[in-house]
């Protein structure tokens, strides 16, 4: 925070303090020619105004509020640059990476300083950290249990599914059924595979998917073709000629979709033959996804949650689409 920010917010917080203190002591006072219980002279509805004083509990809790107002200042941050004698904070303001909170976080706790975020963290880690484990390891407490043995226990799974909550439903919604641009993950189609292993990785690394626009390659009649050829892979009614010139253009498709336009997991094609599509299946989207491209960047979360938690949230989502395994 600049100095002149720091000084602004000083002297408006406590100009603001010290205007209620003289504001409230002002209106303890009389300040009319009236003696205190007589009648002002005013009446509205058929209601006299007496030069009553201010209630003394109501003037007690307001000395009260300032009182408290005042020493808050002194002990935590408010002042503008001042911290606070405590010298508590709510979070490191100078984190621009996992690994600078990490470090933080870590020299915070070994420090024992009034790091809220720090702190709490530590708390959670002891409070559930033990619990995440047994619910995700075997009892040698170093082997991870397979997902489907992790999704046969309805506690591990409960837990799996909060962390998806708390972790990924921004994205992938709270039913994890997706969105425009963010993969259903209750379905069969997965761009990088469905199976345990693929999930994982997933999870754990990330994904970053990049599909190239192909309007400079194909052109405007181009694009149309292969669109065409395209929509026909998945049973739609196209024109033929259209989709018989596009079949011939596919050939630059064929590279990651294949021949057969199936897709391929080991770098994030989707299968073009089904129903499913991530940006939107109409002749629109299909468009413009083949003029412009698509990209799109799934965060890796080993870092953040960990081997125990990773396993638990996978096996979370394995169960969405295999209920029957569970």
């Amino acid at each position: 925070m600049s100095t002149f920010w720091s000084i602004w917010i000083s002297v408006i917080t406590i100009g603001t303090l010290v205007s209620c203190a003289l504001l409230l002591r002002w209106c303890s006072k009389n300040q009319s020619d009236v003696e205190e219980g007589e009648d002002m002279g005013h009446e509205y509805d058929g209601i006299r105004e007496l030069n009553n004083p201010l209630p003394k509990w109501w003037t007690y809790l307001f000395v009260c509020t300032i009182i408290f107002s005042a020493i808050y200042l002194v002990l935590y941050p408010g002042l503008g640059s001042f911290k606070g004698i405590l010298g508590w904070t709510s979070s490191d303001q100078q984190v621009r990476s996992i690994e600078d909170s990490k470090s933080s976080i870590a020299n915070a706790q070994s420090e024992k300083q009034l790091n809220q975020y720090a702190k709490e963290l530590d708390d959670a880690n002891k409070y559930f950290g033990k619990e995440f484990k047994q619910l995700a390891y075997q009892k040698d407490g170093k082997t991870l249990l397979t997902l489907p043995e992790i999704a046969n226990n309805p506690k591990a799974l409960k837990v799996g599914q909060r962390i998806f909550l708390q972790n990924c439903s921004q994205c992938h919604g709270s039913d994890a059924r997706g969105q425009k641009g963010f993969p259903n993950l209750t379905d069969d189609a997965w761009l990088y595979g469905g199976e345990p292993k693929a999930i994982i990785e997933t999870i754990r690394n990330g994904r970053v998917g990049q599909m190239p626009a192909w309007k400079e390659v194909l052109g405007d009649q181009g694009v149309k073709e292969v669109v065409s050829y395209t929509l026909s892979l998945s049973g739609r009614s196209v024109n033929a000629r259209e989709a018989a010139e596009g079949k011939k253009r596919f050939v630059v498709c064929a590279a990651c979709h294949g021949t057969d336009g199936k897709g391929n997991p080991a770098v994030g094609a989707p299968d073009l033959t089904d129903q499913y599509w991530l940006f939107g299946g109409t002749r629109a989207d299909v468009t413009k996804t083949v003029m412009y491209g698509r990209s799109g960047v799934m965060p890796a979360w080993k870092d953040i949650l960990g081997d125990d938690k990773v396993q638990l949230v996978a096996a979370y989502v394995w169960s969405l689409s295999h209920p029957d395994k569970k």
